[in-house]
């Protein structure tokens, strides 16, 4: 067994695999960027390591960094959680190219099932059902309209062939939209995977998103644990999931069952994994494989007793399975809400920024996985959750009225989450009869409902307020304490002298700003804080209401600024590639008769 191990990830997955680290007697190895010197990840491990810079790209997605630090630390496997470099096969060949064990699948495994396009081609040469539509990439635009016509149908959906957690997936619900929808997954795949090519499926407008959960060793041992309902999603991005699947009997469970660990054995899968399928008036139909452990594998941890993290670094060590088929028994109903820096009354926007006070729900049945605490950070420089929620009770109905009690005891200061949102949609009648609660999750105004309360208004003087913050720098590798005396923080992120919004010109006094920000004014406001990521349209230029104006990258995640009214665009305030605040200008929209005035 492995003396020591190096977790390449942050946050509370970082923190969840090294508290079974600690259990197996394992020493843990933390590495982290710039903004996360103080993240608890890197006080809860054994040693820490600082990679770079804040941005991924220079830290946490560094791989001939990350192999040094394994190497300098003396760590003799490496565990990449889930997201940055957890499915990269270049990582796991350069692990093994450098003596360093891998804990995860044979980098072929992930070659295979990375490419989404590739996965759909072996599973069903294996005789794993798919999703009808395409098993190539789709070279052009031209040649998807051809496909969608004659082979597939509307609506179809367009999806990255490396794509994944939502990322490169748009609808085309008819052929004017289709344009937009190959453009858009194109340009993700490319954003976020490095790979534009895209494929074409048959759209399924309300499905059950059901996954298997698998396990795998080097001996041909290969079970599955159940699946898990992930239903409830925002921008095709899972928001609660729940194990067993209401609508999974013991019949469709065995037969998806054996869908996972044929869809395992067919790339000679190690490890832990997931087979995702799209469930559809009893049909179940292969999405794709997700060659790392899941966001929501706690749930099928509580309903088998089964620690998923620690079969896998198991695996990895050579070990077989702790646990047959046989020996899988589901007991009782787990729920899961991710607990995200978002605003649901704002159509899910990031809200990243600093926590207050901070106390998490306990009692029976309730386990909370979170990497931050009172005084900590939600950076928009990574994705926006703060922590997942997951209880566990005799059966749904139980486990509803457990979950709802946590989420009232969840204590979470200055900082906008989706409470609200869980709190509303597990007391309503869509969640109690177990439907996929779709439309609630797209209605703006059931959303706009769950809008926060608005903050006092802050007078002219809080603009020139100075507050002293405490920080701990690094010189070398030598940490510093340093006291700095400025402006308050503003999003989270703190403003120094020559630091500017999207318009140069920094965060406005309030009698700067003009009158009527929402609600039929002319002034358009951000409402999130990231990177203005495209703008579609220029000064002067006439729009219609809920025409795309610009997108906004944060937090990982493409957001879609549309028109709030009908006009003529008289000042547009942001540029293509610079950052842009909270609340900062967008543009000033004049009615086509006030703006000939």
């Amino acid at each position: 067994m492995f003396a020591k191990v190096l977790v390449a990830n942050r946050g509370e997955i970082a923190i969840r695999v090294m508290r079974t680290l600690e259990e197996m007697g394992i020493a843990s190895v933390a590495v982290y960027s710039e903004i996360d010197r103080d993240a608890l990840h890197v006080q809860r491990a054994d040693e820490a390591y600082l990679l770079g810079p804040a941005v991924a790209a220079e830290s946490y997605l560094k791989i001939p960094k990350i192999i040094e630090v394994a190497k300098e630390s003396g760590a003799e496997a490496i565990h990449p959680g889930y997201g940055f470099l957890a499915e990269n096969a270049d990582f796991a060949r350069a692990c093994d190219e450098a003596g360093i064990v891998f804990i995860g699948p044979p980098a072929s495994a992930i070659d295979a099932m990375g490419s989404k396009t590739k996965a759909r081609e072996l599973m069903q040469a294996a005789g794993v059902p798919i999703v009808p539509g395409t098993t190539e990439a789709v070279a052009t635009y031209e040649d998807a309209v051809r496909i969608a016509n004659d082979e597939i149908g509307f609506p179809v959906a367009v999806k990255a062939a490396s794509g994944g957690g939502g990322k490169g997936f748009r609808v085309a619900l008819t052929e004017d939209k289709l344009k937009d929808a190959f453009e858009g997954a194109s340009r993700e795949g490319e954003k976020f995977f490095s790979d534009g090519t895209v494929y074409l499926e048959r759209y399924l407008p309300d499905p059950r998103h059901v996954e298997v959960q698998v396990l795998a060793d080097r001996h041909g041992n290969v079970i599955h644990l159940g699946e898990r309902d992930c239903s409830v999603q925002r921008r095709h991005q899972k928001l609660i999931e729940e194990s067993p699947a209401p609508a999974v009997d013991e019949a469709m469970r065995a037969r998806i069952g054996k869908i996972g660990v044929d869809a395992a054995r067919a790339v000679d899968y190690v490890g832990a994994g997931t087979i995702e399928g799209m469930l559809q008036d009893g049909e179940y139909f292969f999405l794709e494989m997700n060659t790392r452990v899941q966001v929501e594998h706690c749930v099928t941890e509580m309903t088998t007793g089964i620690d998923i993290v620690r079969e896998g670094i198991l695996a990895a060590a050579g070990e077989p399975l702790t646990v047959t088929q046989d020996d899988v028994v589901l007991r009782g109903h787990a729920i899961e809400c991710r607990i995200n820096a978002e605003d649901a009354s704002k159509n899910f926007a990031p809200a990243p920024g600093a926590i207050g006070g901070y106390k998490e729900p306990s009692g029976p049945g309730v386990r909370v996985d979170s990497g931050v605490g009172p005084g900590g950070v939600v950076s928009p420089m990574y994705d926006p959750m703060v922590a997942k929620l997951i209880v566990w009770d005799k059966d749904r109905a139980s486990a509803t009225r457990r979950m709802l009690r946590a989420l009232g005891e969840y204590e979470i200061g200055d900082l906008k989450t989706l409470i609200p949102f869980h709190t509303a949609l597990l007391a309503t009648d869509q969640w109690a009869n177990a439907e996929t609660c779709r439309d609630l999750v797209e209605d703006k105004d059931w959303l706009k409902a769950l809008a926060f309360p608005a903050p006092a208004a802050p007078s002219d003087d809080d603009a020139e307020e100075k507050v002293e913050q405490a920080y701990t720098v690094e010189v070398s590798g030598r940490r510093f304490d340093v006291t700095v005396i400025g402006p308050p923080p503003v999003g989270g992120v703190v403003v120094g002298a020559g630091a500017a919004g999207a318009n140069g010109a920094g965060p406005k006094k309030r009698g700067e700003r003009k009158k009527g920000a929402g609600g039929g004014a002319d002034e358009l406001l951000s409402p999130l804080q990231g990177n203005m990521w495209k703008v579609l349209v220029e000064q002067g230029q006439t729009v219609e209401e809920g025409q795309l104006l610009c997108i906004i990258e944060a937090m990982k995640m493409e957001n879609e600024i549309t028109a709030h009214k009908a006009g003529v665009i008289e000042t547009l305030s942001v540029k293509e590639g610079e950052p842009i605040q909270s609340g900062a200008p967008i543009a000033v929209i004049k009615a086509p008769a006030a703006a000939e005035e």
